[in-house]
């Protein structure tokens, strides 16, 4: 990190010595010019006006004109109207050609003035013209040489070298100074997260900050969950497992000798492993739902439909605890897993009606809004006290631990009802009163039919 802001404010700062050197020197160039052009367009009117109070025509002497532009180190050449050199303070005029093509000149017989600036390659410097034409149709052209561009250039880049030698001096300690700034928190955060809002940062570093350490609580509170869920996991085999094992050793040493007996002992390990297969089933299943790379297939499907078929699947276990189930619903299509829709139904159906008591009732209905479907599960069972009704979702977490294992409960219905909703989009709400029972609402976002 040090290395890339120090090559970032290096580059920043050469880029900007650059651009201002040539900023700096095109518009002194400007400048330069306009001056030069403003005193050639004053000398050609002085020496219009020299030579015409002399009264000359072009043959008289303009010693006295060639003395005073001398002075201003200015060239002199007064051209007659078919553009014949009449005069040239640097030159012999019989010897030079005609200058009625010159720009400057021509453009002078037009409109009474014209200008040009003409590099010479020898030189490395620029000629300017200044060309004026007099009243009497002759035009008089003052020129003078300075230097160009980059001869400009040349005589400020020991300067600018000098400038930029500094600037990178400077760069380079407020670089050092700034990568340690914002490296120091981050490495104080790796020291000590727990205590990282004690330290002194940039503002600008807070969210990051705060996006660190969020996530190392949530790294912590998932590797808790994992050990919370392993240790679980672990007891919860135990106990089968153990009771299988214990009738099937006393059934082996002839403890059992009653046929009725061996009846129930077959029985507790038939159940037994049921739980098991059903515990490991379910363990399966969270860990397929956690896992992001699993692609479920979603087809658009009636609620209706799903929730009707688990409740007439549902209704033989109904009668067998003496509960009352009944369905009443609208068609409602939603985009989803048909799997994880009948899982999250009959999930809900099943522990209305395994947590319910003789004489209760299980009501089932599915609502269908402008943009939502509702499923609603309504049971006056023994309900969820209040202080438990924020955990209930958690693996293994059990509201009446002897009663969960006397209905043949996991624990983990609920987790698996929580997974599977995240992943289908869609909201679950609980309303529930000890002794009163207990409701669920589920919310999904609904689509019509032809969208499937």
């Amino acid at each position: 990190m040090k290395k890339k802001i120090n090559k970032s404010l290096m580059g920043t700062a050469t880029l900007a010595i650059i651009s201002t050197l040539l900023l700096t020197v095109a518009v002194c160039y400007h400048i330069l010019t306009t001056q030069i052009l403003d005193d050639l367009r004053m000398y050609a009117q002085m020496a219009g006006a020299l030579i015409s109070v002399d009264g000359d025509r072009g043959t008289g002497d303009f010693s006295y004109v060639e003395e005073k532009m001398n002075e201003h180190q200015l060239r002199i050449t007064l051209v007659a109207s078919d553009g014949k050199v009449l005069y040239d303070t640097a030159t012999d005029a019989k010897s030079m050609d005609n200058h009625a093509d010159r720009p400057e000149v021509k453009e002078a017989s037009l409109s009474g003035e014209g200008s040009r600036i003409r590099m010479s390659d020898t030189l490395d410097k620029n000629t300017y013209y200044y060309a004026l034409r007099l009243e009497d149709g002759r035009v008089i052209r003052v020129s003078k040489t300075a230097d160009n561009m980059y001869r400009l250039m040349e005589y400020s880049a020991p300067y600018v070298l000098i400038a930029m030698v500094a600037i990178f001096i400077v760069c380079g300690l407020l670089s050092v100074l700034l990568a340690e700034g914002i490296i120091r928190p981050i490495r104080l955060i790796a020291k000590d997260v727990e205590n990282a809002e004690k330290l002194e940062e940039y503002k600008e570093m807070k969210p990051f900050i705060d996006a660190i350490r969020n996530q190392h609580a949530d790294v912590l509170q998932n590797a808790k969950i994992r050990q919370e869920f392993t240790a679980n996991v672990s007891h919860e085999l135990k106990t089968p497992l153990t009771a299988i094992s214990g009738y099937a050793e006393l059934i082996e040493n002839g403890m059992v000798a009653e046929e009725k007996e061996v009846r129930r002992f077959a029985g507790e390990i038939h159940g037994n492993a049921n739980r098991l297969l059903t515990l490991i089933n379910d363990v399966i299943r969270l860990s397929e739902l956690d896992d992001s790379r699993v692609e479920e297939k979603m087809e658009c499907i009636d609620l209706k439909d799903c929730a009707e078929a688990c409740v007439n699947m549902l209704q033989v276990n109904a009668e067998k605890h003496a509960v009352t189930l009944h369905f009443e619903g609208e068609t409602a299509f939603i985009h989803a897993n048909k799997q994880m829709v009948d899982e999250v139904l009959h999930n809900l159906c099943d522990n209305a009606i395994r947590y319910n008591r003789n004489g209760g009732y299980v009501n089932v209905c599915v609502k269908n809004s402008i943009d939502t479907a509702i499923l609603i599960v309504k049971d006056n069972g023994i309900g969820i006290p209040e202080e438990h009704q924020e955990r209930i979702f958690e693996r293994f977490y059990r509201v009446d631990k002897s009663r969960s294992k006397s209905t043949g409960g996991t624990g983990l219905g609920l987790a698996i009802v929580k997974h599977i909703l995240i992943k289908l989009n869609a909201t679950i709400n609980l309303q529930s009163e000890a002794g009163e029972g207990t409701t669920i609402t589920v919310v999904f976002p609904a689509v019509k039919e032809t969208e499937g």
